[in-house]
C-alpha cells in the first residue's frame, strides 16, 4: 500500500485571487469547487493545486515550496512574465554555475522558487 499526493493546498485570504495568479502561472483554468463547509478555488493537473479561504494572513516563512522550471524560454523570460502576474523577487541566488535558482512570492507572500530552464 501506498499513498499518492493529490493536492497541494494553500491556505489562503483571497483564494480567487490567489487561483487566477497560479492559473496565470501554469496556463491552466482555475475553476469554483461549491462543496458545502468548504469552498475552494482548485487547478487540475498531474497534482492539483487548491486554494481555500482563511481568515488569518500568512505570517511566517513556508515549510514547503513549489520549485518551478520555464518549458517555452530561459529563466530571465520567466522571470519578468511572473513579475508582471504580480510575483515579488525575495532573493535571487542565480550565479554563474548551474543549478541557479531565484526565490519568488505570490501575492499572498507564499514563496516559490524558478529554476533554471534547460
Amino acid at each position: 500500500m501506498r499513498s499518492a499526493i493529490l493536492n497541494i493546498t494553500f491556505d489562503c485570504t483571497d483564494s480567487r485571487a490567489q487561483a487566477d495568479f497560479w492559473s496565470q502561472v501554469t496556463r491552466r483554468p482555475a475553476t469554483f469547487h461549491d462543496m458545502p463547509g468548504n469552498p475552494f478555488w482548485a487547478i487540475e493537473g498531474d497534482v492539483n493545486l487548491v486554494f481555500v479561504q482563511v481568515p488569518e494572513p500568512k505570517t511566517i516563512k513556508n515549510r514547503l515550496h513549489l520549485d518551478l522550471v520555464p518549458h517555452d524560454g530561459s529563466q530571465s523570460e520567466e522571470l519578468e512574465r511572473l513579475r508582471s502576474l504580480g510575483a515579488r523577487v525575495l532573493d535571487d541566488r542565480r550565479t554563474a554555475t548551474p543549478g541557479s535558482w531565484i526565490v519568488l512570492t505570490d501575492p499572498e507572500g507564499n514563496e516559490f522558487c524558478l529554476e533554471e530552464g534547460d
